[in-house]
């Protein structure tokens, strides 16, 4: 089968970086499906891996972890799908990605894609859609009702991938009052059409510009990108038992700022029940087909604002650049090989 991945830990503008290959047919196991891959999304994390993560010699790493596809065959012990089935996925960061035209993927972490979308429209919402579901509800304890309320969540990074997706679902699915953050016309713009209340300037005091709106502090913060620098403004702006979830890598926090306003924190990272086969695994089988059905009703919408053509070497290197560059805007997807 064909695929892309790389067989060294190069900067991005390096001819090897990222290759073109032949690999074997993947078997699937008892409880995967095997998918014939049809489109492809670009996430944060593929380009993370790609400059951290030697292979060993003579072995080949293969990235992505946002697909849509058809399943070919399934495990003996499948019971969720059949072949045929069209699906949607993230997949797990402890086994190969899904930069290829074959894959297997768990059935308890896969769901039916939305019949309303398109496959590329489809593969730019899995990976970005569980992280911001559970950050919102799970980490962040935020209800989920449309009733009105005194809550306040500051999307720091809103117009990135997780950052589109978490505006729709906090503005469509809570009564919470949305606060996103984007420093460019293009990315303002973006997000006020996902349904945010307010935009403000991460490159600027957030006190200052939250201020401006009437707004002194905000019950929940969900920091998706350079928390380490904005640290200090989120422990200032975070109401007395406010909760700040985050997602990014920060090299340092000092979490003492948090303690005397009893601020809790939260990680989220949506690998943890894959990687650990958490006894509530299926819960993102369960939380895609329930995103699946809010996007097929119109509630919530693809976040593809970039496609970049054909699943290729030469195409995920220019789609890996554009990530690097943090001037994307929502999803960069590619599709078909």
């Amino acid at each position: 089968m064909k695929a892309v991945g790389y067989k060294q830990s190069l900067a991005i503008q390096e001819n090897d970086a990222l290759l073109d290959l032949e690999l074997p047919e993947p078997v699937p196991g008892p409880r995967d499906l095997l998918v014939e891959i049809k489109a492809i999304a670009v996430n944060p994390v593929d380009t993370k891996i790609r400059k951290r993560y030697l292979p060993a010699a003579g072995e080949v790493k293969i990235l992505g972890w946002d697909a849509c596809g058809v399943v070919k065959a399934i495990g003996n012990e499948v019971t969720l799908f059949r072949p045929g089935d069209e699906v949607w996925y993230a997949g797990a960061i402890d086994r190969p990605g899904c930069n290829a035209e074959l894959h297997l993927v768990d059935e308890r972490i896969a769901a039916k894609k939305p019949r309303s979308l398109s496959f590329a429209e489809a593969a730019a919402l899995p990976l970005t859609t569980i992280t911001a579901w559970e950050l919102l509800f799970d980490r962040l304890a935020i209800a989920r009702n449309n009733k009105k309320n005194d809550s306040q969540l500051l999307i720091i990074g809103a117009a990135g991938g997780v950052g589109s997706i978490l505006t729709q679902l906090a503005h469509r699915l809570t009564g919470a009052s949305v606060i996103g953050t984007a420093s460019r016309q293009q990315t303002r713009d973006w997000v006020t059409s996902l349904g945010a209340n307010h935009v403000i300037d991460h490159s600027q005091s957030l006190p200052t510009q939250l201020k401006s709106i009437g707004i002194n502090s905000v019950s929940h913060v969900a920091s998706l990108t350079h928390t380490d620098n904005h640290f200090e403004d989120i422990a200032h702006i975070l109401a007395p038992q406010g909760k700040l979830g985050l997602i990014d890598d920060p090299e340092r926090l000092d979490i003492g700022l948090l303690k005397q306003k009893s601020i809790s924190l939260h990680w989220e990272f949506m690998y943890t029940r894959s990687l650990y086969a958490t006894a509530d695994m299926i819960r993102q089988h369960e939380l895609l087909t329930e995103v699946a059905e809010l996007v097929d009703a119109g509630i919530i919408r693809t976040t593809m604002s970039e496609h970049f053509g054909k699943i290729n070497a030469s195409n995920l290197k220019r789609a890996h650049a554009f990530i690097e560059s943090e001037q994307a805007c929502g999803k960069v997807v590619l599709e078909e090989f």
